[in-house]
């Protein structure tokens, strides 16, 4: 008997396991494109320090460096894997009996211990940037002051944001699968409004001042405690939208 057509409190866990069939898109390949992405973001580096041969210039350099958006690739891609789980498994799961409720846990459930093994890898690189004075040329890619000063904090930064981007990446592929690219297009055009209008609405209260007043008594990691709010929406909103979604083979 197949995984998928266990017992019913067990399909959410085969759904689970059937998005853990192929290890290739979702863990090998992005940490195979990670680490070339720091070889050559180092390599770079050293070949900048090697063409500046004034030591004070070099360390203007090195201040440079600590700001690198190198890992940004990581956080991105989660959200071609969520549009991918869920564009790929979601037809062949309702193919096999499983019903979108347990498609929904099984999948949040993934997406949830992907991010904490990402999380904990990329915490393990900041780590070991830190042992390494910025691997030996003084550079940040995973110890940026935005990610936290600690371990710990890093580890929660990392977390949150990558939860956010799988269930930002899952509610835009359950759009996708609903409505097909002219939903995918109102969406991100209704978004870009949503956007705009708090923004200029922001402005013509002259509240950027207490938008930046509030993130700093919130803090580094209270902040980024909030964007669980909004992936929670996305879980939420992407999970009604399937509820009414006829896969298509």
């Amino acid at each position: 008997m197949s995984a998928v057509t266990a017992r019913p409190r067990n399909r959410a866990l085969s759904v689970v396991k059937l998005h853990l069939a192929n290890p290739w898109a979702t863990i090998t390949f992005p940490w195979i494109v990670m680490l070339t992405i720091i070889a050559l973001t180092v390599l770079v580096w050293m070949v900048v320090l090697a063409n500046i041969p004034d030591a004070s210039d070099q360390a203007k350099a090195r201040e440079g460096f600590g700001y690198s958006g190198s890992s940004g690739f990581i956080f991105v891609y989660m959200i071609v894997v969520a549009v991918q789980s869920i564009n790929t498994m979601f037809p062949f799961a309702q193919g096999y009996g499983v019903t979108r409720r347990n498609f929904a846990i099984g999948t949040a459930a993934y997406f949830v211990l992907l991010s904490a093994f990402y999380a904990a890898g990329l915490t393990i690189l900041s780590i070991i940037e830190d042992a390494t004075n910025g691997w030996g040329v003084g550079g940040s890619i995973f110890s940026v002051g935005y990610f936290g000063d600690t371990p710990a904090q890093r580890l929660f930064v990392f977390f949150a944001i990558l939860v956010l981007f799988f269930f930002s990446g899952s509610a835009i592929a359950a759009i996708y699968l609903r409505w097909k690219a002219f939903g995918i297009t109102t969406f991100f055009i209704a978004l870009s409004f949503v956007l705009v209008g708090l923004a200029a609405l922001i402005t013509a209260l002259r509240g950027w001042d207490d938008v930046g007043a509030w993130f700093a008594a919130t803090g580094l990691v209270g902040s980024f405690a909030w964007s669980f709010v909004i992936s929670l929406l996305a879980a939420v909103g992407g999970y009604a939208v399937l509820r009414r979604t006829t896969p298509k083979s």
